[in-house]
């Protein structure tokens, strides 16, 4: 009975850190001001006011996780991962574009030489705790030790699926700069990244870089680490576009007007990388159906798809193949062309799009 209550313990404590965070677009939670258009009163906002959860209902999300039997959401066996050395990534081709999923929404490029990072988790748990929270179903095909020197690291948001402590503090002496949305440098700084090595961004700036041109984007979606600073920094989605290829890169987002805005100013694009999981009835305006991440990947005038934000962590009620499962259906039915590689595949753009459906014979 007591290590009962201590579990419950703990796991109110997340509520009390995460749960905090969730939708909330109406205390303030911040002193530092930003000149941008989306910041009031101490919050980042999104174009349109999501519904705000508050409280209690972020205490009935939880207490569906004690209550609602969770069915297929963590994997029965250890899932592929095609691991990587730092030899391998060397020899990789300097006139092309790389790409090689991590897991999750992590996301390593090669872009004509340069080694930069998306959203890099590394950690075992998506969580402010080393023993609590959703754990990994695989490791990452790589080590932060092994990888190569490091040109850029770009942070969609800073919740902790996507943003990880303790990877940013072993990319700081092998990383030439960090991107990220305003307000995010504030914890990159506590961390011990050099102001001088961090870039922020507004949605809609741009950076070129002699090798591509870079814009963060909007999304809709929210903010937050711990009690009192829900929304104090913004979130968005990145745009890399070469002299050869487009990407865009979702981070997270429930679906909006936003995407056709992206594909009608930097569209059309090779590839998306686009969210597909953690989606629920509960929290249907911050994350995508798989039906709406088709649709915003035909908004972004996507030439090909990657659903990526599954796969890795238990975070929604769903099984942990559905997302794949779904967006390869309606992909078909749309007549997208679907890109699902294993974890730690390397993928070069100029090749066809590999549609395997690896996760079926895990299912």
């Amino acid at each position: 009975m007591f290590k009962w209550i201590v579990s419950i313990s703990l796991v109110l404590v997340v509520v009390l850190l995460i749960g905090a965070c969730a939708v909330n677009e109406n205390l303030a939670s911040s002193t530092q001001s930003y000149s941008s258009s989306q910041f009031k009163s101490g919050q980042f906002f999104n174009e349109k006011p999501v519904e705000s959860g508050g409280l209690m209902k972020t205490l009935a999300i939880f207490y569906r996780f004690f209550t609602e039997k969770k069915i297929n959401t963590v994997p029965q066996q250890a899932l592929p991962v095609n691991t990587l050395t730092r030899e391998q990534l060397l020899a990789l081709s300097n006139d092309q574009l790389h790409l090689i999923k991590l897991g999750h929404s992590s996301v390593l490029l090669k872009v004509y030489g340069e080694f930069w990072l998306l959203d890099p988790v590394f950690a075992e748990r998506a969580s402010p705790f080393s023993f609590l929270g959703p754990k990994r179903f695989h490791q990452p095909p790589i080590s932060i030790a092994e990888l190569p020197p490091i040109e850029r690291v770009l942070i969609s948001h800073n919740h902790y699926d996507h943003l990880d402590k303790s990877a940013v503090k072993q990319l700081i002496d092998k990383t030439k700069q960090f991107l990220v949305p305003l307000g995010v440098e504030n914890d990159l700084i506590k961390w011990g990244v050099e102001p001088a090595n961090i870039q922020t961004f507004d949605w809609w700036q741009e950076l070129k870089t002699p090798n591509a041109l870079l814009a963060f984007t909007p999304t809709r979606h929210f903010s937050g680490r711990a009690l009192g600073d829900a929304n104090s920094t913004l979130w968005g989605s990145w745009v890399i576009k070469t002299q050869q290829q487009s990407i865009y890169f979702s981070g997270d987002s429930g679906y909006f007007d936003g995407f056709k805005q992206i594909g009608q100013k930097y569209g059309p694009f090779d590839l998306t990388l686009i969210e597909t999981g953690a989606y629920d009835k509960d929290w249907p305006e911050i994350h995508m159906t798989p039906a709406q991440s088709v649709q915003a990947h035909l908004d972004l005038q996507g030439r090909v798809m990657l659903p990526i934000h599954n796969g890795t962590f238990d975070l929604a009620f769903h099984a942990w193949y559905e997302p794949l499962e779904q967006a390869a259906a309606i992909a078909q039915e749309k007549n997208v062309e679907l890109m699902t590689p294993v974890v730690g595949e390397v993928i070069n753009l100029n090749k066809t799009a590999d549609s395997q459906k690896w996760w079926q014979s895990f299912m």
